[in-house]
Order: C-alpha cells, then sequence, then structure tokens
C-alpha cells in the first residue's frame, strides 16, 4: 500500500470516528489505488459501492485536511462522482 493510501485511510478514519454510516463509498485516487468507507469502517479495496469519488491524490489531501471543499471540487471539476449523489452529499457533509 502507498504512503498515500495510508495516509488518506488514517485521515478518514479520523474523519469517520464516532459516526455512523449507512451506505458505502469508495474514494478512487489516481494512479494510486482505492479506499472503501462503510459500516465496517476505512480499508485499501476497490470493491463495488454506492458512489465513487474520483480525483488526484492532491485534491483528496487538500479535501482531507479542510483546505478545499467537496462541493467545490466537485463544482470545479476535481472532484468526480460516480452512483449516488445523495451519498456523495452525505460523505461531503462529514469530510467539509
Amino acid at each position: 500500500m502507498s504512503n498515500i493510501l495510508e495516509e488518506a485511510i488514517k485521515a478518514l478514519e479520523e474523519k469517520l470516528e464516532g459516526k455512523s454510516i449507512d451506505f458505502s463509498a469508495k474514494f478512487q485516487i489516481e494512479d494510486e489505488g482505492s479506499i472503501v468507507v462503510d459500516g465496517n469502517g476505512v480499508r485499501e479495496s476497490s470493491e463495488e459501492t454506492d458512489c465513487t469519488l474520483i480525483a488526484s491524490a492532491e485534491t483528496f489531501r487538500n479535501i482531507l485536511e479542510g483546505e478545499t471543499n467537496p462541493t467545490s471540487a466537485f463544482m470545479g471539476g476535481t472532484l468526480k462522482v460516480e452512483g449516488s449523489m445523495g451519498v456523495a452529499m452525505q460523505l461531503g457533509n462529514i469530510l467539509g
């Protein structure tokens, strides 16, 4: 597993701590791999999910560090969403 994925998993675990979620989402980090978030936690995986968020490592890092709003990234075209927009919005509220 790359350092970028390890850092992203740790950051997502911190953001989701104490929160229960009833959806699944995948963060597809270009040229690095994928991370899945669901009711079982956060892990490296490429399994099917309700929603897939696709972006560069830099965009994901900026979202996780609070420097970039997920909605702004989507509207600006640096974050792509496939699948359920409702799940993307729920996740955006947790992250942003």
